[in-house]
């Protein structure tokens, strides 16, 4: 259950646009290019995992409330479904890619720049419509499934796994739950804090 405290007032627009804010400032240190190849490879999976976390969350409750709530809702929520899947192809590539191989920065140049234009339109268009649109009460609601999916969230990029309830809702979990066992063998940092413990070790 998500800490009371944690989400007391927050609506989901918030909690988005933390999560927009903390994947931006993970982008400018990749950008800056300091830090070993080893280094550059674990934050890449970090901003990966954060991404899917927030993109899978959003699928399951933020689009489905814009489609009830805004007029034009089918389309805004298809097209932010169509810039995740072109988001999460690109993941794909960078997952696989090394550290030390030019292509990496090229692959996180094109991740960024998609990203950078997705979070801009949300949050300029989509954010405040829906403010507008949806009880604040229901955000506040939504804010805490948001924050409760993203702890059962997958952490690696699936293009091909379904983007729409009710088959994402009941997939995620166990594909979340696969990804975090390999996560754990692998050693791989699915976030700040744990990225941060690795750099203690």
């Amino acid at each position: 259950m998500t800490n009371p405290q944690a989400t007391a007032g927050r609506d989901v627009i918030d909690v988005l646009t933390s999560d927009h804010r903390e994947v931006e400032a993970l982008f400018v240190e990749l950008e800056s290019r300091q830090g070993t190849p080893e280094h550059r490879r674990q934050l890449a999976d970090v901003v990966i995992a954060e991404l899917v976390r927030h993109s899978v969350a959003e699928e399951a409750y933020v689009y489905p409330a814009a489609r009830k709530a805004l007029p034009d809702g089918d389309q805004v929520a298809d097209h932010e479904i169509s810039e995740h899947s072109e988001a999460e192809r690109t993941m794909k590539e960078l997952e696989s890619a090394d550290p030390t191989d030019p292509r990496f920065d090229q692959i996180l140049a094109h991740l960024t720049s998609t990203i950078r234009h997705h979070v801009q339109e949300e949050e300029a268009d989509l954010f405040p419509r829906l403010r507008a649109a949806v009880a604040h009460e229901e955000l506040v609601e939504l804010a805490e499934k948001v924050e409760a999916t993203k702890k059962i969230a997958p952490t690696r990029p699936h293009p091909a796994a379904p983007d729409h309830p009710p088959a994402n809702k009941l997939l995620a979990p166990g594909t979340g739950l696969i990804d975090r066992m390999r996560d754990a063998l692998s050693g791989r940092p699915t976030s700040r804090e744990e990225l941060r413990e690795k750099q203690r070790h």
